[in-house]
Formats: C-alpha cells, sequence, structure tokens
C-alpha cells in the first residue's frame, strides 16, 4: 500500500516545497494538490496559488515521489490544454505525474470566474468526452475528435509523457455515472470514504468494469480521509462517528483502520494535513514510520 500527503492549497509555495521534501525524504509515496482557485467558503480572500503551476514547481525540486491533482475539475480547461499541461509536467518530473481529473463541484469559482457551471449531467458528459480526448492525445501520433463538446484536426501532442502511460485517475464516488466513466477510461480512482464505503463503492465499478470489458484489477483504488493520531478515545469515536471520513486513534488503532483499508482492496491511503496543527511533522513521521510498515 502506498501512503501519500495531501498539504492545505492555501500555504504559499516555500511552505509547499519544505512539506513536499520532507515526506519525500522520510519515505511517503506521493504528493496530491487540490486543484481550486479559492476556498469553497464565503470568505475567498484566502490567499489560493495555483495547483498546475505548484506542482510543475516542486517537480523539478522534489525527486522520487509521485505527484498529482486531486482532482482537476474538467470545466476548468480544455482536455487538449490540460493533457499538453500533464505531459510536460510529466517531462518536469521524470515521469512522475498522475493526470486526476474529475466533472467539477465547486459552485463559486465557476460563478466568480464566469466558468460555465452546467448541470451535474452535462458535466459528466463532458468529462466522458475529456477523458477520450485525454488517453487519445497522450497515446496517438494526431487525434481527430468530433465530440458534442470538444472537436479536434489533427491535434498533435509532442512531446508525448515520459511515462508509456501517464495514469489518469478519475476521483468520486457517484455510482450510476462517475464510477462507469472511471471503468471505461481510468488507471486509477479516488474518493473520500471509509472503510465500508470503499468496500461498496468498489464493489460497484467492479461491475462497471465487467459491463465495459476490463479487469477491474486495471483500476488501482486509493482513499482519502481527514485524520487525527491522538490517544484520547473518546474524541476518536466521536471522530471516527462523524459523517465525513475519518481516521481517528492512537498509532495501533490506526494501524488496525489502515490495515482495513488495505484487506479491502485499497492501493493508497491519501492523507490531508487539514487536521493537523504546529505538530504535522511529527504526526506525519509517526504515520510514516510507526503505522505504514504495517501495511505495506
Amino acid at each position: 500500500m502506498r501512503f501519500s500527503f495531501w498539504p492545505t492549497p492555501s500555504q504559499d509555495f516555500e511552505t509547499m516545497k519544505s512539506l513536499a521534501l520532507h515526506v519525500e525524504q522520510t519515505g511517503w509515496d506521493g504528493l496530491w494538490l487540490a486543484d481550486h482557485f479559492m476556498p469553497n467558503a464565503k470568505d475567498v480572500s484566502t490567499p489560493w496559488p495555483e495547483a498546475w503551476t505548484t506542482l510543475s514547481a516542486l517537480a523539478a525540486v522534489v525527486p522520487r515521489i509521485r505527484m498529482g491533482t486531486l482532482v482537476t475539475g474538467n470545466t476548468y480547461r480544455h482536455p487538449a490544454v490540460l493533457a499538453k499541461m500533464a505531459a510536460t509536467a510529466d517531462h518536469i518530473s521524470g515521469g512522475r505525474i498522475v493526470l486526476g481529473l474529475g466533472s467539477g463541484w465547486q459552485e463559486n469559482e465557476h460563478e466568480m470566474y464566469g466558468i460555465p457551471f452546467y448541470t451535474v449531467n452535462d458535466r459528466l458528459r463532458r468529462l466522458d468526452e475529456a477523458c477520450q480526448v485525454i488517453k487519445a492525445l497522450f497515446s496517438e501520433e494526431s487525434v481527430n475528435f468530433e465530440g458534442e463538446f470538444y472537436q479536434l484536426k489533427n491535434a498533435p501532442l509532442e512531446p508525448k509523457p515520459v511515462q508509456d502511460n501517464l495514469p489518469l485517475l478519475i476521483g468520486g464516488g457517484g455510482e450510476k455515472v462517475t464510477l462507469k466513466i472511471t471503468a471505461k477510461y481510468a488507471d486509477e480512482w479516488n474518493v473520500w470514504g471509509t472503510v465500508e464505503t470503499l468496500i461498496n463503492k468498489m464493489k460497484i465499478l467492479d461491475q462497471h468494469c465487467e459491463d465495459a470489458g476490463r479487469n477491474p484489477a486495471d483500476i488501482q483504488r486509493s482513499a482519502v480521509a481527514l485524520m487525527f493520531l491522538t490517544d484520547d478515545e473518546k474524541f476518536a469515536k466521536k471522530m471516527n462517528a462523524g459523517e465525513q471520513a475519518t481516521i481517528a486513534g492512537n498509532v495501533n488503532q490506526v494501524q488496525d483502520i489502515i490495515g482495513a483499508y488495505k484487506a479491502a482492496g485499497v492501493d493508497e491511503i491519501i492523507v490531508p494535513d487539514f487536521t493537523m496543527g504546529a505538530d504535522k511533522l511529527e504526526i506525519l513521521d509517526k504515520l510514516i514510520n510507526e503505522v505504514a510498515p504495517v501495511a505495506r
């Protein structure tokens, strides 16, 4: 099982670089950045650096770990432009980029930047076409595509990614459409969720894979959950009982929960620092040194 880190997007670049170098040097496997332009809140004045620019800069100075977006909103960029961005970042990184893609959901940034938000159905239909465009550009010499939303005419993408197959990760848990899109196109899939959530949704994903003629084992699965490493049993119980996906407890309890994710078939756990305070590095070190070894 891989263990990856997701830093809060509002942190400045020097902080991001310091955190990325720390997790790289201490044995973490990956780094993920949220692709948003502002917080999903009434107060949008919080500094919020752009994800792909930050990712490319980090890729140039952090030498080992995988890096990706969790996830890029498809509505923000034409898929051909996004494919070019991802391929370029893959060269900067030496072949370590994962293109995380979703339909887009944060309404305030669409409204404030004048980006059409569409309906849920329209966003998902665009996502389906975008996956086709991106996969074709990564693999074909030139691409002709005549879709409902995107049209390409003898479109090149050079240089191709360093990786023979730059992974396309689809983010989201929608069981009727998003998981069907995942089954058709994705190399990896991510969702926020408890062990129970992952088990249920992976069964549905596997069925979509069979319907699409794909081997379910061809899609790696990753999970995100808020992390609370604590010896306060009452607090841990409260956090684990909440609606949001949470992993809370002491080292032994967190080991057990991570073990349950692995047993369920999860290939990667992604840990945000959203709930970590001034002792963030200490928590990250304890996770990678004391929790991760039981699941690797």
